[in-house]
């Protein structure tokens, strides 16, 4: 990339700053995953169609394989890797466990992202949850412990 083709970009991620210079049409996905090595957000369809690439940005669910980088500049970005540890497990991640709300795991960080959106929608039934879910897709059936995982922590 050439400098003038370049552009310096500034993320707090996880609460922490990046900066870096990325091309004009680098997905926020690439800059996370191959400029910055947060690998937990995953590339799936790289078409916004499967959610495996979800983070919060400000707190909202977005498909980073669809958003531009240049376009968070200055933002607040949220991935996996900022939801909590091995040894202090988020209340969802969690409740994911105890629910065997993953298969091959792929998708959790994606469905763990967007799921913690929506119990900020404050979600009132299943059919609310399973709506507010649709757009991250697991391919190994984990659906239904999803959604209970999700409605134990909302308190449903």
């Amino acid at each position: 990339m050439s400098p003038a083709s370049s552009i310096n970009l500034a993320l707090e991620i996880n609460g922490r700053k990046h900066e870096c210079s990325i091309s004009a049409s680098d997905t926020l996905l690439d800059v996370l995953r191959d400029r910055l090595g947060m690998t937990g957000t995953k590339k799936g369809c790289d078409m916004g169609a499967c959610g495996a690439c979800t983070v919060l940005a400000d707190g909202r669910r977005i498909k980073s394989c669809l958003a531009l980088a240049a376009s968070y500049d200055g933002r607040s970005i949220t991935t996996i890797e900022g939801i909590g540890t091995s040894d202090n497990l988020h209340r969802l991640q969690a409740a994911f466990i105890r629910h065997d709300a993953l298969q091959c795991g792929y998708c959790t960080p994606g469905q763990i992202l967007s799921g913690l959106a929506v119990l900020g929608e404050n979600p009132r039934d299943l059919a609310a949850i399973r709506e507010a879910m649709s757009g991250n897709l697991c391919r190994c059936g984990a659906h239904p412990n999803i959604v209970a995982a999700i409605a134990e922590v909302a308190g449903l």
